[in-house]
């Protein structure tokens, strides 16, 4: 019996592994054709890795297209992300640990955002950017995704669970709301930080749809949007698609693998605490 037991469960260790190398074959496919030349995609057989590789696919991108820029406005985005996250965690520590009027119906209103699809929101959100003379600017790109109504819930969720005794005795030893929020609370939520900032890297490094409608300029313009302008006007450039579409997946496969504990805990998190 037992010896049935280890054959079986070595036959799904097998199956497992063999489908996820099956799994990592089109992302090998476009890492080894990104260093290719052109004159070999059109070799038959076709080859999974480059018999002459090359570099200069990964030059063309930014000399043939803006991809510096773009580089650097994802970044902006990314980092400007990165600072939302505070306002997210005061949103959370605000509906934890206070008690106001219309507390509980205000935060069941920004969960029920969660349900409406964000290509509903993007008209009104448009019209309120343009109302605010920020079209075609990086700060209109940047501030509608600074809060979320999931980043909030998940802070309220984990904060909810510190005591109150220790944000009394802090504050019976003089120290302020800010002081207890930044000395006392960011700590403690670290985990939280720690997946909501991955999810954000992810979030922020592949936005393209709300860059691509409220830029006009292509000096605002991100990576995904640059992606999508060099598949339109090198499409016969077999090799430079693939360095851009490698560029664009490898940091995300590597924060994923990484991190990828954390980035599972972060849709667990809430319903353990």
């Amino acid at each position: 019996m037992a010896l049935k037991m280890k054959m079986e469960k070595g036959v799904m260790i097998a199956l497992l592994i063999i489908g996820g190398l099956l799994m990592m074959v089109p992302f090998i496919w476009m890492i080894g054709s990104s260093f290719k030349p052109e004159n070999e995609f059109t070799i038959i057989p076709p080859t999974l890795i480059p018999s002459h590789p090359t570099l200069s696919n990964y030059k063309d991108l930014f000399v043939k297209m803006d991809f510096l820029i773009y580089l650097k406005n994802t970044l902006i985005i990314v980092l400007c992300s990165f600072a939302g996250l505070f306002l997210n965690a005061m949103a959370g520590y605000a509906f934890a640990k206070f008690d106001f009027p219309g507390k509980n119906k205000f935060f069941y209103l920004i969960l029920a955002t969660m349900m409406i699809p964000s290509q509903v929101t993007m008209i009104p959100t448009y019209l309120i950017i343009n109302k605010m003379n920020l079209v075609n600017t990086m700060a209109g790109i940047v501030l509608p995704g600074l809060v979320g109504a999931f980043a909030i819930f998940l802070f309220r969720q984990f904060m909810s669970t510190i005591p109150m005794d220790l944000l009394e005795a802090a504050r019976l030893d003089g120290a302020g709301e800010l002081r207890i929020f930044f000395q006392l609370m960011v700590p403690i939520v670290k985990p939280v930080f720690a997946v909501q900032g991955i999810l954000t890297f992810i979030g922020a490094w592949n936005s393209f749809l709300w860059p691509l409608i409220i830029a006009n300029d292509e000096r605002l313009y991100t990576l995904s949007v640059g992606l999508s302008l060099l598949k339109g006007q090198y499409g016969t450039q077999f090799g430079l698609q693939m360095a851009g579409a490698a560029f664009m997946v490898v940091p995300i496969i590597i924060i994923f693998i990484i991190f990828q504990k954390h980035i599972i805990e972060g849709y667990t998190i809430s319903g353990i605490k």
